[in-house]
């Protein structure tokens, strides 16, 4: 049955012509799909790439190229013009083509070298090369933007916001004013008045007093940045515009309605909606990142696609009888469709702001509109060129913007080879609506996936996956909270059920993100820059040439799924068959977390004690993965510096946590609070270490040496509250954990222990720095010194000193920023210590061999052991197996000392009895 096509104008059922009895595949139907229209295409392409080539550059050389372009340009156009015969058409339309795209490049130089001119006029640039003080009046130009915050050494840096203004109003240092407009870009630290900088509006007016500085790339949309002095509150001089209060009062309301929701729907709603991003916590958006899902959290033209489709349906029934949506059920025709998908499409810039990625997301969302009003394909190619066209030459610095470059090809990729790929799954029997997902989500992915590599140096493995299982949520979600947020203003009771409704799916979409990013190979590591980006484009065309012949061989086909699924999972045995790490029977471990602390000591089958939880979850996280840890009785954090907290997340992530132990000191109290936040989000107790304690979980026994009983909590040095253990391993080391102590509190634990015995394994006080006191380690002699730092850290740790020192006295010397995790197992004569991706042989070997009885093993061309041998062709293996045998063991002469561990603690005279153990396994000191 043919259908009956549509009057554009009247909106119903057009008179029945000869031509559309002649069946579909006539090319009056409208259904047919005529060749594309790629003739806009080079015209949008040279604007971009001249715009891309003069932002940032020297306006002589911009100057220049366009004159050029116009040279050749005007001479290219008279000669098309002369060629009227008809052997000179295809040259004329020829020469015309390239005129035309000399003619766009021209425009996109010249409204690039304009806009680059216009941010470097004027006083500001010369001020912020000074770094001078000054007052200024701005206008605000964006919304606040909460910064992520980050571990720095010991603190945590950011927490502010920053926002774009335009500066109109300059007081230098002389007193001098200036006016101007000139695009800046500040920076407010964290304070009380945080909420007070977040709730400001665009067009908001403020007077700031602060210090101008240089911007750290050439092509960054403004001419400086504003720090402002001090924590207080912004003070603005003039009110938003009316049409602004509006949109914030949308928002804001939005924001309400959302309130009771759980905290990732809640954080995640507003920013699927308008763009709003403020809640979204880092490891969320971490999640995001991981599975690349991002564009979910920006706003995209899939926003302004699902409220579209709500107006008019599927754009393929748009030209027909039966087209769908509010609109005909209104009786509304095409032509005002438009209008209003229009209109509609006008409010949505204001109320998500007109930000590059909301001006992307607006002309993606009127190619869509263009395909309802048409139901034609072939049309959005040359409007997404025009859309392309339009944009560069109104900000020339998106040429420049790879989320710019990613929503166009995107956008590009579904109007080109999703269609294509859908089809060819339809014809070997994939449902139409499983085809379409499954084209869609992978024609994205094959063209965003190197520019992605580019700047992010990584590669998702379960990007298209999180994509398809996210996406049947991304409509309702969007759908709903579109009607909280027009409902908000009128009735909050009817916008708060709206958002409950959209929670659900808002709330499946975060957990999407956070189970794909919980997978050990949810990403790899890719080269980055160009080149990588390059490597990535041929392996993704090598893949999609043996995909096409991968159905034809369906043991072929089971054996890439099977062996995709195992990098994606990751499972331990199969990792340590891989790579060799972790060793089989490892008892104690110290993983590479970047510049902070995270040791793990085995206590039974996929169970362990941690100490300390690292500065970022994600480390954290990945190294207790790849140990096969699922249980974790007790997480005992030494003190509350950020480099051994701020990882508490990873920690806690998917993993049944029985307790939280902390040291007696709760400074500092911002990370203190962090701490217990954290740990009551997860339903688990926190608890305080008590000085002299005693415990026992499986081969663990351990006794808590300092802080020293009765003594007050340190004030002012956090460092030297540390818990520090002695530990001892049932057939394996002893070992001795120092945390950050620095030398006075280290003098004082030898001073309350004159008696401790040399171990087998020290954890090296504060990453190795150059603040050690020597006797202590001349006391407890270790025959291995682990020391964990961050690779290139500014500290200087470890301290060459330092490690020339534990060298000295004995010690086989690791460190995590050189060797990478490290695993120690054996005891005895057969203490053996593994590094993740560490040194080669002979380096490994100078820094042990310095001990007269160690030996050191190396690989050699047949693969036996020999000494310092560098690796071959035959050993070849990332991990190094070091073993170290003395001619004295630690635990022959910590026996005595390490008996008292196990013996009842003494309180007021009387034995304390011990307790049971709880359900998860820990011990109540």
């Amino acid at each position: 049955m043919t259908r009956r096509p549509v009057d554009p104008v009247s909106g119903h059922p057009a008179d029945p012509r000869p031509d559309d009895r002649a069946g579909p595949a006539h090319p009056a139907d409208p259904r047919q799909e005529g060749p594309a229209d790629l003739r806009l295409v080079p015209l949008a392409a040279a604007a971009w790439a001249a715009a891309a080539l003069a932002v940032g550059a020297p306006g002589r050389w911009t100057a220049v190229g366009v004159l050029v372009c116009l040279a050749v340009a005007g001479p290219l156009l008279v000669w098309s013009g002369s060629s009227r015969s008809g052997a000179g058409q295809g040259r004329r339309l020829n020469g015309v083509a390239v005129a035309g795209a000399l003619l766009c490049a021209a425009a996109g130089a010249a409204s690039a070298g304009l806009h680059t001119a216009d941010s470097h006029r004027g006083p500001v640039p010369g001020l912020a090369e000074r770094y001078a003080r000054v007052t200024a009046e701005l206008t605000v130009t964006s919304d606040p933007r909460p910064t992520r915050p980050r571990v720095l050494g010991d603190r945590m840096s950011g927490g502010g916001f920053v926002l774009d203004a335009d500066l109109t109003l300059l007081t230098g240092p002389d007193g001098r004013t200036t006016r101007g407009r000139t695009p800046v870009l500040v920076l407010s630290g964290p304070g009380e008045h945080a909420g007070r900088w977040q709730r400001l509006l665009p067009s908001t007016r403020l007077r700031l007093t602060g210090r101008l500085s240089p911007p750290l790339h050439t092509d960054d949309p403004y001419a400086a940045t504003l720090r402002v002095e001090g924590k207080g509150p912004p003070r603005p001089i003039g009110e938003p515009t009316r049409v602004q209060r509006m949109a914030g009062d949308l928002r804001a309301g939005l924001r309400e309605a959302t309130q009771g929701l759980e905290p990732d729907a809640r954080a995640l709603l507003p920013g699927l909606v308008v763009g709003d991003t403020a809640r979204v916590p880092p490891e969320l958006h971490d999640a995001f990142k991981a599975t690349d899902l991002t564009h979910l959290l920006s706003v995209s033209g899939s926003n302004l696609t699902v409220v579209l489709a709500l107006l008019i349906g599927p754009p393929g029934l748009a030209m027909r009888a039966e087209r769908r949506g509010l609109a005909p059920r209104l009786r509304i025709s095409l032509r005002w469709t438009a209008l209003f998908g229009g209109a509609l499409t006008l409010g949505f810039v204001v109320v998500c702001r007109p930000e590059p990625s909301v001006l992307r997301a607006a002309a993606c969302g009127l190619i869509t509109l263009l395909a309802i009003g048409t139901g034609r394909r072939r049309t959005l190619i040359p409007a997404l060129a025009a859309a392309v066209l339009l944009l560069v030459l109104y900000d020339p610095r998106l040429a420049r913007s790879y989320g710019f470059l990613l929503s166009v090809l995107a956008t590009g990729a579904l109007l080109t080879i999703g269609p294509r790929w859908s089809d060819a799954l339809r014809r070997r029997g994939v449902p139409a609506r499983v085809a379409e997902a499954l084209a869609a989500a992978g024609a994205a992915q094959a063209v965003c996936a190197p520019v992605v590599a580019v700047f992010a140096a990584t590669f998702s493995l379960v990007a298209i996956p999180c994509n398809l299982l996210a996406e049947v949520a991304v409509a309702p979600a969007t759908v709903l909270g579109f009607a909280a947020l027009a409902m908000a203003p009128l009735a909050m009771p009817v916008a708060e059920g709206l958002a409950r409704c959209a929670g659900w799916p808002a709330g499946w979409i975060a957990s999407v993100a956070r189970g794909g990013a919980a997978l050990p190979g949810a990403g790899i590591t890719w080269p980055g820059g160009w080149w990588g980006g390059l490597l990535l484009v041929v392996l993704t065309v090598l893949v999609l040439l043996a995909v096409r012949r991968i159905p034809r061989h369906p043991w072929t086909a089971a054996a890439c799924a099977v062996f995709l699924l195992l990098a994606v999972v990751r499972p331990p045995s199969v990792t340590r068959l891989v790579t060799g790490w972790p060793p089989p029977g490892w008892t104690f471990a110290m993983c590479d977390v970047g510049q902070g602390d995270t040791v793990v000591l085995a206590a039974g089958e996929r169970t362990a004690v941690v100490v300390d939880a690292g500065p970022e979850p994600g480390p954290a996280d990945r190294c207790l993965r790849e140990l096969g840890v699922t249980r974790v009785p007790l997480l005992l954090l030494t003190h509350f510096h950020a480099d051994h907290v701020r990882g508490l997340p990873g920690v806690l992530r998917g993993r049944a946590v029985g307790a939280i132990q902390t040291t007696t000191s709760e400074e500092p109290p911002e990370q203190a609070a962090f701490v217990r936040r954290t740990a009551a989000a997860a339903g688990v107790p926190v608890v305080r270490a008590r000085p002299g304690e005693q415990r026992r979980i499986g081969p663990l026994t351990w006794r808590m040496l300092w802080p020293r009983a009765g003594s007050p909590p340190t004030v002012g040095e956090p460092n030297d509250s540390s818990v520090t253990l002695y530990v001892r391993i049932a057939h394996g080391p002893a070992l001795l954990l120092l945390g950050d102590l620095e030398p006075p509190a280290q003098q004082g634990l030898l001073g309350d222990h004159p008696e401790l015995p040399p171990v087998d394994v020290l954890k090296v006080a504060h990453h190795g720095s150059p603040f050690q006191d020597p006797a202590l380690l001349r006391t407890v002699r270790p025959r291995l010194a682990l020391i964990s730092a961050g690779r290139d850290n500014p500290y200087g740790h470890p301290a060459p000193r330092t490690v020339e020192a534990l060298r000295a006295g004995g010690a086989a010397v690791l460190r995590t920023d050189t060797d990478g995790s490290i695993a120690v197992v054996g005891a005895g004569a057969g203490l053996t210590a593994v590094p993740r991706d560490g040194p080669s042989g002979p380096r490994a070997a100078h820094a042990a061999s310095s001990r007269p009885a160690a030996i050191v093993s190396g690989c050699d061309a047949t693969g036996s052991r020999s000494f310092g041998n560098p690796p071959s062709a035959v050993c070849s293996s990332r991990v190094r197996y070091l073993s170290v045998r003395l001619p004295r063991t630690a635990h022959e002469w910590s026996n005595a000392y390490s008996s008292r561990v196990a013996a009842p603690t003494r309180t007021s005279g009387r034995a304390r009895p011990r307790r049971a153990r709880s359900h998860r396994g820990t011990y109540t000191p």
